[in-house]
């Protein structure tokens, strides 16, 4: 207490000085209007500069909660989204199931719809995958379109998953005919244009124009006759050779797949029945 004491008689003219100063500032402040005024005025900056540094001290505190509480509001806003977009899907599919490009004589075909997964175009040998497999109803050798013409056909099937054999692989060969004719060839894939393929074989006496569509043959379980195929851009024969050979413009655009039609063919097992029974008649 005496050391207090010493302290206070000590320091007595700086403590009188000090209230001295008080009294006289609180006297000018009070008394005088524009020194008020200033008083007011700065006080209020002071007062806001501590009341800001409190507010983002304060703020930066609270980020966790505010980032917490975004990250919630954002995953509600996705599955949100992808509930909508399983909606739209859906209708999607409805839709695209009604907009088939083939002729109408189908009624002996079912269609799977998938979606595409995995797809080359630039190599030599391209394939493709969908997101359905064996659990889906999806088989060997089924065909595979898209709303334009043809796409492969199924070569490997997992449970959930399957790759196909596409068109612009040369271990591919799909019987086609040009439109309104009867003449055969053999369409395959040469490997220069992802956009383009030839038809082979095509007999010397068939009849065709520039344009021309070319569609499926209808002579295996695997494509419905008439499903597109693309047009004619030229036609050549080698005076030796009684085929014609031409370049046909698919209509599939490969770069852009992304839903396909598998079809099943409700006769398929009937056929291969009857088929059998005929080859063991013919070897007997």
């Amino acid at each position: 207490m005496s050391e207090l004491l010493k302290f206070f008689v000590k320091y007595s003219s700086w403590f009188l000085f000090v209230i001295y100063l008080v009294a006289g500032f609180a006297l000018l402040f009070s008394n005088n209007p524009f020194q008020h005024h200033i008083y007011l005025s700065s006080a209020n900056v002071v007062a806001s500069g501590i009341y800001r540094a409190t507010n983002n001290v304060t703020s930066y505190f609270s980020l966790r909660d505010i980032n917490e509480d975004l990250q919630t509001r954002i995953s509600d806003l996705e599955l949100e989204n992808y509930r909508l977009n399983s909606v739209i899907r859906t209708y999607q599919e409805q839709l695209y199931a009604d907009t088939m490009t083939v002729d109408s004589a189908l009624t002996r075909y079912h269609f799977l719809i998938a979606h595409v997964i995995n797809n080359s175009i630039n190599h030599s040998h391209n394939y493709i995958t969908i997101e359905k497999g064996r659990l889906d109803g999806i088989e060997p050798e089924m065909g595979v379109i898209d709303q334009n013409g043809i796409v492969g056909i199924v070569n490997v099937v997992g449970d959930h998953t399957a790759r196909l054999i596409s068109v612009l692989n040369p271990y591919l060969r799909l019987s086609c005919k040009v439109k309104g004719e009867e003449q055969v060839g053999s369409l395959v894939w040469d490997g220069r244009d992802p956009g383009e393929a030839i038809l082979e074989e095509l007999p010397k006496h068939a009849k065709f124009v520039k344009g021309d569509t070319i569609v499926t043959s209808g002579y295996s379980s695997v494509f419905p006759e008439g499903v597109p195929v693309g047009t004619i851009l030229s036609g050549s024969r080698d005076r030796e050779d009684n085929f014609y050979t031409l370049r046909i413009k698919l209509f599939t655009d490969f770069s852009t797949l992304s839903t396909v039609r598998v079809i099943r063919d409700k006769m398929k097992d009937e056929l291969s029945v009857v088929e059998k029974d005929i080859e063991v008649k013919n070897v007997n």
